[in-house]
């Protein structure tokens, strides 16, 4: 009986995966209609990260209910705003589970939104920590920026090159804005915020989610 509930379980999920990749397969081929210049690598990149936006949305409702829950839904949103333009351009791991990306996305996110709340940083300790975490930041995105991933890795030079010039911008505006700025909230968020995300990028948060730098994949092949 469990077996059989499992395997239909299984078989709703393969069903509900494939009429995601057949949507994204639609709007890929409407886009490169429209935009001839879109060549088949391209193209790829365009559908897995549709597949991304349509396949996380169930779970960013998931986060976002916890985070109602827990009294910080507002944070988080803004946590939201702050942290993922950087992610964006900086890369970092992906957790190979949805129980694991949700636990992993609560981490960043609204894990950013309590140490902001909670640890009040003002005066010269939160300029000392701001430029600590801005340092190590810079470090980190000249050795790994941007981190790809085995299913999408970033070979282009050019690309690859823009990608860590605006994770240089982006870490650097936001950290000039947490010092500045008179919210203690939301200068935490971002200080804390960075700085998880910077981690993810490393090449010790790869090995233990066991991820690979796409492009050292496709370098060695």
């Amino acid at each position: 009986m469990v077996n059989c509930i499992c395997t239909k379980e299984k078989s709703k999920h393969k069903k509900e995966k494939s009429m995601i990749d057949k949507f994204c397969a639609y709007l890929t081929k409407k886009i490169r209609k429209e935009m001839p210049e879109v060549d088949d690598e391209r193209a790829e990149v365009i559908m897995y990260g549709l597949q991304n936006i349509i396949g996380e949305l169930p779970k960013g409702i998931i986060i976002l209910i916890i985070a109602y829950i827990l009294g910080i839904f507002k944070l988080t949103v803004i946590s939201i705003l702050i942290i993922a333009p950087y992610r964006c351009v900086s890369g970092g791991v992906h957790m190979k589970t949805h129980i694991g990306c949700i636990i992993y996305t609560l981490l960043l996110y609204s894990g950013s939104s309590l140490l902001g709340k909670y640890i009040v940083l003002t005066g010269i300790v939160k300029i000392m920590l701001a430029i600590a975490i801005w340092i190590f930041c810079m470090i980190m995105i000249k050795l790994y920026a941007p981190a790809d991933t085995e299913n999408l890795p970033i070979l282009r030079k050019k690309e690859r090159k823009q990608k860590q010039i605006l994770s240089y911008i982006i870490i650097t505006s936001e950290i000039l804005i947490a010092i500045f700025i008179k919210n203690t909230t939301i200068s935490g968020i971002i200080i804390f915020g960075d700085f998880i995300q910077t981690l993810t990028i490393t090449r010790i948060a790869y090995r233990v989610t066991h991820n690979k730098y796409g492009h050292e994949i496709y370098a060695e092949s």
